[in-house]
Order: C-alpha cells, then structure tokens, then sequence
C-alpha cells in the first residue's frame, strides 16, 4: 500500500502537524491517550504503524517505561520528519519504512493514529488486525486512535455535521469543510466503531472504545 500525505491532503509537509489539529477533533487528546495506554504495559518494543511526522511516537518516548519506538510509514517524506522531531529520543527512537501490509516483528505494543483508515475494505483491515495480534507478545496491548463513523444514515449525517462544526470554529468554511470530506474519502475509509471492535475481537483481541470525540475514537485490543 503505497500513500503520500502531500498528495492526500493536499499539503507541505511542515503544514502538516498545525493542520491535523484543525481538521480532528481532539487530536492532542487522542494522542496523550494512546501513549498512556501502551506505556501502561512497560513495553521493550512499540511498533507506530504510520507514524507520520512522529507526533504519537513522541508521546509514547515521553513515558519512560516505554524502551523503545519504531516509527514505521510508506511516506518517505514524512519519515524524514519524524526523524528529525523524534532526534532528541537518541536511540530510543528508530524508525522503518514499510506499508503495514507487510509482516510486523515480534512487540510488546502496537500504536497508529489516523492511518488505518487508509485501509480501505474491512477485509484487509482485518488481515491487519491478524497479523498486529500475532506480532504481539503475549499482555501487548494494540491502540488505534482513529475517525469511525456510524452505519445508520442519519447518524453518519450527523457525525458529518459535529465534524464540520469543528473546523468551522478553527477557522474553515462550512463549504469547504465538506469540500474536505469529499476529498478524503478518495483515499479514507471509516468504518462503524461496532464493525472495528467486532474485527478486533475476530483477531484475538479483547477490544472495547477507550474514549471518543466524535468522530475521532480511540480502540484498545488487548492480546491474552
């Protein structure tokens, strides 16, 4: 699977991290989340599947019961990002770039935040699912903070509308809010939150929805 942020939303990659938090409701929140999730299991090893400009991997190196981050993403360029914001981390950061197709080695915990919706049919998130739950040593712990929208139509409606609330108040039109909706969706996949905990639970996981700022959701799978 082969994926290039600049091209997907249309941005420089240094716009990238004042954008993000523009265009998803409770970015930072997601964030601080997911990292205090894995560190709650004292990981030697954490894989960051899309680690983007490194922003989850730097949340996760900010606990110090957490050894090591492999920051793993298709996108060269913002690899090379991350390289530069996780620098200070010495080796406690290392970095791979790789789709997340591809088999993953041998962790303790697994982190993405938006980047599986890039995976675009249940199917193939499911292979995902199955091949994080067998790179997971046993007590891993996988999270993925990521956008899921209802299947019901009126409620996927009105997910659409608190979503394009949100960037109406940082400072984007309404017209081009939705405009962004439609651009996504070229590349973007949500998925009902029941469908992702029933994929996960599918794998092995014991999964449920740790938290929620519509339509940015945090999942936790927990391996036996």
């Amino acid at each position: 699977m082969s994926h290039s942020v600049r091209s997907h939303l249309r941005l420089e990659i240094d716009a990238y991290d004042e954008a993000i938090r523009k265009f998803i409701p409770g970015y930072e929140e997601g964030l601080t989340r997911a990292a205090r999730e894995v560190a709650a299991v004292a990981p030697a090893h954490v894989l960051d599947l899309g680690a983007g400009t490194g922003a989850l991997a730097a949340a996760i190196l900010e606990h110090d019961a957490v050894r090591v981050v492999e920051a793993i993403d298709v996108d060269a360029e913002m690899l090379a990002r991350a390289r530069i914001r996780l620098h200070g981390f010495g080796p406690r950061a290392r970095f791979r770039e790789q789709s997340f197709d591809a088999a993953l080695p041998e962790c303790d915990a697994v982190a993405a935040s938006l980047a599986l919706h890039h995976v675009p049919t249940m199917e193939r998130k499911r292979a995902v699912y199955a091949r994080i739950y067998r790179a997971l040593r046993p007590g891993g712990v996988f999270v993925n903070a990521d956008v899921t929208v209802s299947a019901d139509p009126a409620a996927r409606e009105a997910c659409y509308r608190t979503w394009a609330t949100h960037l109406v108040r940082c400072g984007i039109e309404e017209r081009r809010a939705y405009e962004h909706f439609d651009e996504w969706a070229a590349e973007d996949t949500y998925f009902p939150l029941e469908e992702e905990l029933a994929a996960m639970r599918d794998a092995g996981f014991r999964a449920e929805c740790a938290w929620q700022e519509i339509p940015n959701t945090l999942l936790v799978g927990r391996r036996p």
